[in-house]
């Protein structure tokens, strides 16, 4: 339930939290970003730098502690660890779901900026059509996925997601949902589309984050709920929650949580992270980004850091790059059309 990544908060005022169509706007759509002295001061440092790996700056579009963030610190730290760029920054960017980000970049004078995005971009974009999408930046490498776990309280009657999803079909208003963001709702609303139930059917009661989500399951306000499994697999862990499936096509390993594809319903929405680089990067930069990348990847730090995130390395560059986002275009643009906003 990273609320950065996927987005989070409460609803609309008016709006009737338990229905579907409350939908977390966590995109903060009219969020200004407000970047200090800091901030100016690195941009104008990465655009003195004329090589890509002389002065890096990583650009989370989100604000500190989030998801974006993390990743970014996480590719910081092994970067810098390892010698691998001469100064390497990061660079908070926050509002409108990340693509005040993408704006951010569209008008860099020079190559050497990373920008992390994925999923919850392109969601903004569906939702709100906002005027800068990640399509305007160019493509370098998508580098990890983080998934998505299905759950329930520990003592539910629920043991497993078919018996949820009988429950869900015979009375659809009976099972109240929640989640940490908009990422959580398209993963309840695949799981529904999945399982034969109308999206227009769907109760969901949208949380601030993943510990209000947690807490909603906690005291009963919700039966069920999608979140960012580095959030609520410890929960299952320590015994206050269950999962019953994972939105993947293939296991974790050493998780013993089933697939939902595995158990008839092909639910596999990922909250990918990928780099972009502004829109003028030459295709040497790209080159050479792919390669910083690749080596970045390798080093033991980052691979600490996968495993202590629960994050799953599905890397891709080049032409299926392209086409893999413009699936995921075309994907979480349908799935927020059946969510009806």
């Amino acid at each position: 339930m990273a609320a950065d990544d996927g987005s989070a908060a409460t609803a609309p005022p008016g709006a009737d939290p338990t229905r579907r169509r409350a939908l977390s706007l966590g995109f903060g759509v009219l969020a200004v970003p407000v970047i200090g002295a800091a901030g100016y001061q690195s941009i104008r440092a990465a655009d003195q730098g004329s090589s890509v790996r002389s002065n890096l700056t990583l650009v989370a579009p989100a604000a500190a502690g989030g998801g974006w963030d993390a990743f970014q610190r996480e590719m910081q730290e092994a970067m810098r660890a390892n010698s691998l760029v001469g100064n390497v920054q990061v660079l908070n960017i926050p509002g409108a779901g990340g693509t005040i980000a993408v704006g951010s970049m569209k008008e860099r004078n020079t190559a050497n900026y990373l920008m992390v995005g994925g999923t919850g971009q392109i969601a903004a974009h569906a939702q709100f059509d906002t005027p800068s999408t990640i399509t305007d930046l160019t493509p370098v490498a998508r580098v990890v996925e983080e998934l998505f776990l299905v759950n329930v309280p520990a003592d539910s009657p629920y043991e497993d997601l078919q018996s949820l999803v009988d429950a869900w079909r015979k009375d659809p208003e009976q099972i109240a949902w929640t989640g940490g963001g908009s990422s959580d709702q398209m993963v309840i609303t695949e799981l529904a589309l999945a399982a034969g139930i109308s999206p227009a059917d769907i109760t969901y009661i949208p949380s601030s984050g993943g510990g209000e989500a947690i807490q909603a399951m906690l005291n009963g306000t919700a039966q069920a709920s999608s979140g960012g499994f580095p959030d609520i697999y410890p929960q299952v862990q320590s015994g206050r929650l269950r999962g019953l499936g994972v939105a993947a096509k293939n296991r974790l390993e050493g998780v013993d949580i089933p697939t939902m594809p595995e158990q008839g319903f092909d639910v596999t929405l990922t909250n990918w992270r990928a780099q972009f680089a502004p829109p003028n990067a030459s295709e040497e930069d790209v080159a050479e980004f792919v390669t910083l990348m690749e080596e970045t990847t390798a080093t033991a730090e980052w691979k600490d850091a996968v495993k202590r995130n629960y994050w799953v390395e599905v890397p891709l560059s080049g032409p299926e790059l392209d086409d893999f986002i413009q699936s995921e275009i075309d994907k979480i643009g349908s799935l927020i059309k059946e969510m009806g906003v």
